[in-house]
Order: C-alpha cells, then structure tokens, then sequence
C-alpha cells in the first residue's frame, strides 16, 4: 500500500487483508512489537528513536523480512507504511529475491494534497481531556467548538494545523512519489483515488487487484 499521511492506506490495508485472507503487516505495528517484546532488533530501533535518529533503511529492511518469515505470511501479505523511498523499495525487491517472493502489486491510494490538510487538520481536542476527540470531517461536535460531553471549549494541537501539516507533507511526500515512481517503472503500479468514501475506496482497490496494471 502506498499513500501520503491522510490517505487512508491503513484502513484500506486492514480490509484488504481481511477480504483477500492475507496478513495485514505494518511496519508502526512491527516497531512497536519488537521494542515491546525487546528483540535485538526492538533494541536497535529503541537506541534510534530514543536519539531522535530515523531508523536506517537495513534495521527497517531486516525487521520487515523477519516478519514475512513467520508461518501465517507464507501465503502473502498486505503491507502497510514500508517501504517509504525508492531507496526502501529496491532493498525490499532484494530481499525478496531470495526466496523468489517479489512484489505482485503496489497500490497507491492517491489524495490531493489540499484534501490531505483538509483531513489532517479536522482534528479538535476537549481543552478539559485530551479523551474527547472530535473531526470536523469524521466526528464533529454537536455544537461547532464544544464538546459534547461537558461544554468545554475544544482546541487544536500545533501539529494539527494546516502550517504545521504541510511542513510535514513537504518532506513526505517526496519519498513517497520516490516509490510511486519506482513501482510505475516496474509496472506494477495501481492507482485509486483515495478522495471517495471508505467503501469506495475499497471496491476501487479490489478492482485493481482484479485487473492489475502490467
């Protein structure tokens, strides 16, 4: 699954996996799995985070592998937030020569950026509990600017306004049209607009999966 912050390709990969019997692998999850159960390699990608240092693309690799070895993704699997630069993409066709596995597909749900922020920046806070959380989009309030719950203003954090996002988005996105492209020269890119409803979405990417682009 390929896609910018906001495009949805988290959803999207978890009801893939479900509806195609695949295993939904994404690398947040593998992360967060291997410092919690503190494997070597939780270990080395702790001793990144905890300087503030990007994870190398090797340490990322090499987890991502070790995942695909277990039992339940012999079948294939769905992944999710990996690779995220061309740079990844190709270690990832490298590795997966080994055992003469490859990429079938790279789907990319693809939103404009504008639509991006608009989703991003929806999000509102209760100023009495960070508990209450509200979208403008997804989940508004019953009344514009307070909480459901109990009338407390609601406020928005830095990094969910729209100057923050799209500095953000300035130093994503590029990677990522890095394996847009990558995928597109191998020939097994598709395309979705990912700016439809979550059932449309859907059915666009099991449609893509049907007739692949070759």
């Amino acid at each position: 699954m390929v896609g910018g912050p906001g495009a949805g390709k988290g959803t999207q990969a978890s009801r893939l996996a479900d509806r195609l019997g695949l295993v939904h692998v994404s690398s947040g999850d593998l992360f967060r799995d291997n410092i919690k159960r503190e494997t070597a390699l939780g270990k080395k990608v702790k001793s990144y985070l905890n300087k503030g240092a990007l994870v190398p693309d090797d340490v990322t690799v090499q987890m991502v592998g070790d995942r695909l070895g277990w039992p339940d993704a012999k079948e294939g699997v769905v992944l999710d937030g990996f690779p995220r630069t061309g740079a990844q993409a190709e270690a990832l066709d490298k590795m997966l020569a080994k055992t003469g596995a490859k990429v079938d597909q790279a789907l990319f749900v693809d939103v404009d950026k504008d639509e991006v922020i608009r989703r991003l920046s929806g999000r509102w806070l209760c100023s009495e509990t960070s508990d209450h959380v509200y979208h403008a989009i997804a989940k508004p309030p019953k009344v514009a600017g307070k909480c459901d719950i109990d009338g407390a203003p609601l406020v928005q954090r830095d990094d969910d306004k729209p100057e923050t996002i799209r500095a953000r988005l300035a130093q994503q996105l590029p990677p990522m049209y890095e394996v847009v492209d990558y995928y597109k020269q191998k020939g097994v890119l598709s395309t979705v607009d990912g700016s439809k409803s979550i059932d449309d979405v859907s059915t666009a990417l099991m449609r893509a999966i049907a007739q692949p682009a070759r």
